[in-house]
């Protein structure tokens, strides 16, 4: 075991009674790099490449109240190579996390309680830190650590930061930390909102990375807008009531509040002519943080995600009221009926929902959602995931264990397998009974444990993983893609 990169600033232990910065959520202090992982059961040949998750990990005591979507970007990796692991973890070292580190103390305020920094930090790098915790994503070779209200940032393989990309100058605005890359056309579809008009532009890159189209998209609000959905032949965007106000922010007031009077609306754009405008279907007020995959049926387009019936994330002291679980649910948007029909696939509570990344925009007949046991505002306890058949509207569930703590399961294809789900399910798991931490591979196809891969220390939870397979440049996962 080694240090693998200098400290972060103080990296002295500080403790906090705040549910995201204590327990399954309680941050560490240390960049390490573990090779030979010690593996219970056995490493399938055919998984070659990196595993990759993001999530929050703060490096100062936070300034001020403190929102789970704050913490500083840490990526940890698990790359496999001749049945082997290897381990790595690294804070994405943003500019706003450079001067930090320079002080030697949270500068910063968040979505809670925003703080203006001193003028010669603004001026350096704004008033707010790009902390890049939500995502990773692979395009044209390049990894990029994402959150929605920032640019996108360049890691390495070893996970060091470049810095932020702008696609040669030509991003204007955030990226979101949920792109698309078409398997077929090797396109990046992707979007960023902003509280500032125009609230959202759509973006495309070719398959080498430069940025080729650049739609703004006017909105009656600036809004939240977390997802979205891409087909191969239309884009489809939520405008849901989750509702920016800048004036509290400004004032130290959470920034976001849930208005249902505003509305709800789905819009759909023919991905052949964007600028021809977005054409909007009105539904009952919803709230969806993440969308499964879309898919066109003649003149109508099927979306799946996991739909709550309003914003399940609280943003200050507000109250949200009971509880609200999201469920894996269906929209079918049919373009010359001019109406959308809804469905409810499923009844247990979930979200983190995946698919074999090669079908994305397709038909697709497996969808991978991360299974509940617990749900409210502090505690969401992930233990397992459902497999669920799309077509035949069966599930299979695989748990981690009953004291388990579990995420985003992402899925790696088996270059032997032909099938849809001849591959592996791989989810970062922390064991709440003795907070230790590992990598399960789960067959996708028989949904069976295979390996686990156990890691030096415990990890705290996070948000999104991926696999980047070896050889592939995008995160489409068929070498050579």
């Amino acid at each position: 075991m080694s240090i693998d990169a200098p400290p972060v600033g103080d990296t002295s232990p500080w403790s906090s009674s705040d549910p995201f910065l204590s327990g399954a959520w309680e941050p560490i202090h240390d960049e390490l790099y573990v090779e030979d992982l010690p593996v219970t059961g056995e490493i399938p040949p055919g998984l070659t490449g990196s595993y990759l998750r993001n999530g929050p990990n703060p490096a100062f005591a936070p300034r001020g109240a403190y929102h789970l979507f704050d913490g500083d970007g840490m990526v940890h990796g698990v790359t496999f190579e001749g049945g082997r692991a290897r381990y790595r973890n690294r804070w994405v070292r943003s500019a706003g996390l450079e001067v930090e580190r320079r002080a030697g103390h949270a500068i910063f305020g968040g979505l809670s309680e925003f703080q203006m920094p001193p003028e010669d930090v603004v001026a350096e790098v704004g008033a707010m830190k790009n902390v890049a915790n939500t995502h990773v994503w692979r395009h044209a070779g390049r990894i990029l650590a994402l959150m929605e209200a920032g640019r996108p940032t360049e890691i390495t393989p070893e996970l060091a930061t470049v810095g932020e990309h702008t696609f040669d100058g030509r991003l204007v605005g955030p990226m979101t930390a949920h792109p698309k890359t078409d398997p077929e056309t090797g396109e990046l579809i992707f979007f960023g909102y902003s509280p500032f008009p125009p609230f959202v532009r759509l973006h495309v890159a070719d398959p080498a990375g430069h940025l080729v189209a650049s739609v703004p998209v006017d909105l009656p609000a600036a809004v939240m807008m977390h997802d979205f959905a891409v087909s191969r032949d239309r884009v489809v965007l939520f405008d849901l009531p989750a509702v920016f106000d800048v004036q509290a922010l400004l004032a130290g007031q959470p920034g976001v509040r849930w208005e249902p009077g505003n509305g709800a609306r789905i819009g759909v754009l023919d991905r052949a002519d964007l600028n021809a405008g977005v054409r909007w279907f009105d539904v009952e007020p919803f709230w969806m943080f993440h969308v499964l995959n879309a898919h066109d049926d003649g003149d109508a387009v099927v979306v799946e995600g996991c739909r709550a019936p309003r914003l399940n994330v609280a943003f200050g002291d507000e109250s949200l009221g009971e509880p609200v679980e999201p469920l894996l649910h269906r929209w079918r948007i049919d373009l010359a009926e001019g109406r959308v029909t809804e469905e409810t696939l499923d009844d247990r509570a979930g979200d983190f929902p995946r698919i074999n990344d090669d079908l994305a925009g397709l038909p697709a007949r497996y969808g991978y959602v991360a299974h509940a046991r617990a749900w409210d505002e502090t505690l969401v306890a992930f233990d397992g995931v459902v497999k669920h058949d799309l077509g035949k509207g069966t599930s299979v569930v695989h748990s981690y264990g009953p004291t388990a703590r579990a995420g985003e399961a992402a899925f790696a294809p088996d270059l032997g397998r032909s099938n849809e789900d001849g591959g592996w399910l791989l989810n970062l798991v922390l064991d709440d009974a003795d907070r230790s931490s590992a990598l399960v591979v789960v067959d996708a196809e028989s949904m069976e444990e295979v390996a686990r891969v156990h890691f030096p220390r415990r990890v705290p939870l996070g948000f999104h993983g991926t696999w980047l397979a070896e050889g592939a440049s995008t995160n489409n996962h068929r070498r050579g893609a």
